[in-house]
């Protein structure tokens, strides 16, 4: 698994140590060996490129998580959530390496710099989110140093400084970096390190201006990054059935937060739920097929915003978002392992049948006009 070609469509998914959702209460320990095993297979099994490994103050560490991931499974690729600034970079760069070599190459790294000062706190980091990204910044400029560094390297930052940094071991090729953020701070970082730049599941007009906001961050740099979609996709075998579940979740959720003392979610502090609760506020069905009632409903914490319909429909509404210049789909689902394997099974050819028309379509028409 290394850079991919401007053209390829990558599809990632999520695993988790147990089971968890907006609708699943947690049960049980933080780890469920077995689980976490069959989800990875699941999504290795559906043809899945890659699975998010996510990061948060509370959860188990991704990083090990990833190494039992790959235990588990033989080809699919692992996109690690990473807390820039709680690990030395160069030490979190041999960590990478390390893994990278001990699965053939099959790891990537999701940078995070954090957008909520509670949850931070619980570690101990108390900067500012301007800070946080400047020393994202830094951070990423030692990881890729230590990685391709033939000879030890001196840096001196604001918030690091390395002398003779080196590393023995380095990465199979070049490991992509994901980031995410939309604000001032946070584009400015992606333009000089995103390899890929995540989206969450916004508007048609939402994600085409600002995937035009990063590629002019990028330009500077000589830099043309790809870009990630993270969505949840509601199916069913018809249109009214997959809105009919969709309206369950919701009452689903609303159930589970009554059950949990949940009041009205929070404002949230990043740019990118905000610009979810944006969407939102315009209606809860939007363009096509986008529902965004669960993300109005939980303050847009996460990834909520979904696309519902049957596996034909989501496949042509993720390929709008093709057209607007998206390559990755980040898609996971209300019930994590029942819509993996659907996800395997259904969307995911659907959405490769379709594009492959459509590239066609394309090309028989170019022939014709010459």
């Amino acid at each position: 698994m290394r850079l991919l070609p401007p053209e390829t469509v990558e599809f990632i998914g999520f695993v988790a140590p147990h089971e968890v959702s907006e609708t699943r209460a947690a049960r049980g320990p933080a780890i469920e060996p077995d689980y976490l095993r069959l989800l990875a297979q699941a999504h290795e099994r559906g043809g899945f490129d890659r699975v998010l490994v996510a990061a948060y103050a509370t959860a188990p560490d991704p990083m090990l998580i990833a190494a039992e991931i790959a235990a588990a499974t033989r080809r699919i690729g692992l996109m690690i959530a990473h807390r820039t600034g709680f690990t030395a970079p160069t030490l979190a760069a041999r960590q990478f390496a390390t893994l990278d070599q001990l699965t053939g190459g099959r790891v990537a790294i999701h940078a995070i710099s954090g957008g909520d000062d509670r949850d931070l706190a619980r570690d101990g980091d108390h900067l500012t989110k301007d800070a946080r990204y400047a020393r994202t910044a830094e951070f990423l400029d030692i990881l890729r140093l230590t990685w391709t560094a033939q000879t030890p390297f001196d840096y001196a930052g604001t918030h690091y400084r390395i002398a003779a940094g080196f590393s023995e071991v380095k990465p199979v090729g070049t490991i992509p970096v994901y980031f995410g953020g939309a604000s001032p701070a946070a584009l400015a970082v992606a333009g000089r390190h995103a390899d890929t730049y995540a989206l969450w599941g916004e508007t048609h007009a939402q994600v085409r201006e600002l995937i035009g906001r990063v590629r002019a961050a990028a330009a500077p740099h000589g830099r043309t990054p790809r870009f990630s979609l993270s969505l949840r996709p509601i199916l069913a075998e018809t249109e009214a059935r997959a809105w009919a579940r969709a309206e369950s979740l919701l009452a689903e959720t609303r159930r589970l937060r009554a059950a949990r003392g949940l009041g009205p979610a929070p404002a949230p502090q990043n740019e990118g739920s905000r610009r979810l609760l944006a969407a939102a506020a315009e209606g809860p069905r939007l363009d096509k097929r986008l529902y965004t009632a669960i993300a109005a409903e939980t303050g847009a914490s996460g990834n909520s915003t979904a696309l519902v319909g049957t596996p034909e429909q989501v496949a042509d509404a993720l390929l709008d978002y093709h057209d607007l210049g998206v390559r990755t789909f980040l898609i996971r689902g209300f019930d994590p392992l029942e819509d993996a394997i659907q996800y395997g099974r259904d969307l995911l050819p659907a959405v490769r049948s379709l594009l492959a028309r459509t590239r066609r379509g394309r090309d028989g028409g170019a022939a014709e006009a010459a």
